[in-house]
């Protein structure tokens, strides 16, 4: 981040006027929609202005803010790491001794210090590759993994649940004792287990909405803190 620029939890940018966009010829009213929605977002704005690949950033900065678990000299794993906003948070926050290290199933422009795989999180050999570029022990897991929308919201949940479950599983591997797990799941049911693993597994276990969350997605954050150091078993392993 340029010298002389606010962080990711400063004041915003001054309030821009609301653009309107004409729906082109042969454009969709949903992407019309979504293209006023971006033209219109003050983090988008924002993220622009700060040199952040996304408006995303701010939700893992406004999480941080709150329980600060990126500190300097830490190890940090991000699983769906593209297109970076993430990981330039967390770079800018564990410092020049710390490591980041991330995988997505798209490729990832290069951003300085970072460790950057491309490939699917799920395939057999992902952890194995993360856990070498590591060269220790994690001290903060996030995921901000998503499987595409099919529009049915229940099968979303699970898709998505089953996510967190995978990443969960990771975290259980590589965490340091009194390290910190962080993932996206859909407001819904069916994470009892989820919870429940977190639970035995962390000291302190809770949802967050970021206020850069749009207010309208079913999205929250899991924060799980305090890892005790592997008490259960990854599901994987089992």
């Amino acid at each position: 981040m340029a010298a002389g620029k606010k962080g990711p939890s400063g004041r915003g940018a001054p309030r821009q006027p609301h653009v309107r966009v004409k729906t082109a010829k042969g454009r969709k009213l949903s992407s019309k929609l979504w293209l006023e929605r971006q033209l219109n977002d003050p983090y988008v704005a924002k993220a622009k202005r700060l040199g952040y690949r996304s408006r995303a950033a701010f939700k893992l900065a406004e999480i941080d803010d709150k329980y600060k678990f990126l500190k300097p000299g830490g190890r940090v794993v991000d699983l769906g790491a593209a297109p970076g906003g993430w990981v330039q948070v967390a770079l800018e926050r564990v410092g020049a001794k710390g490591r980041v290290v991330g995988i997505d199933l798209q490729e990832i422009e290069p951003i300085a210090r970072a460790e950057l795989l491309v490939g699917d999180f799920l395939d057999e050999d992902a952890p194995d590759r993360l856990r070498t570029l590591l060269d220790g022990p994690a001290d903060v897991v996030l995921s901000d993994m998503a499987a595409p929308s099919t529009g049915h919201a229940a099968t979303d949940h699970l898709r998505i649940m089953a996510l967190a479950e995978a990443a969960l599983d990771f975290a259980l591997e590589v965490l340091a004792p009194g390290g910190t797990f962080v993932a996206k799941v859909l407001q819904g049911g069916s994470e009892r287990g989820l919870l429940e693993t977190m639970r035995r597994n962390f000291t302190k276990v809770a949802h967050v909405k970021p206020p850069a969350s749009r207010k309208d997605s079913a999205e929250l954050y899991v924060v799980a803190t305090g890892f005790r150091g592997g008490q259960d078993e990854p599901e994987s392993r089992k």
